[in-house]
């Protein structure tokens, strides 16, 4: 059952990173594409990464049985993954301007 939900997981962050992708190329094509959607972009990729590696470690804590640390990894890469969902949909509506640097760093951090 974990390996199906851990299976997933890394599929999801698969398509996801396709996703990423698609976008950053397609606004590589246009001619004079806003910075701050490319560096908007960036910041997914960085996201990305970071999920990738959490998964990882939820990996190992899932087969240590340490459950509470699951959960935690669990809600810290659901609530990476809500993060970038509504920037997104913000991004594309054209509601939020973009974000400050402190407000890109902390997302990362």
């Amino acid at each position: 059952m974990n390996k199906i939900v851990i299976t997933k997981l890394f599929q999801s962050f698969s398509e996801l990173e396709k996703a990423i992708a698609s976008a950053r190329e397609s606004l590589e094509t246009k001619e004079n594409a806003p910075q701050e959607l490319v560096a908007r972009i960036e910041q997914y990729e960085g996201i990305l990464r970071k999920q990738r590696l959490l998964a990882e470690r939820l990996c190992g804590h899932i087969n240590a049985g340490e459950w509470s640390e699951v959960e935690r990894h669990v809600k810290l890469i659901n609530g990476l993954s809500q993060m970038i969902r509504d920037d997104a949909r913000e991004m594309v509506a054209g509601v939020r301007p973009p974000l400050s640097v402190e407000e890109r760093e902390m997302m990362l951090s």
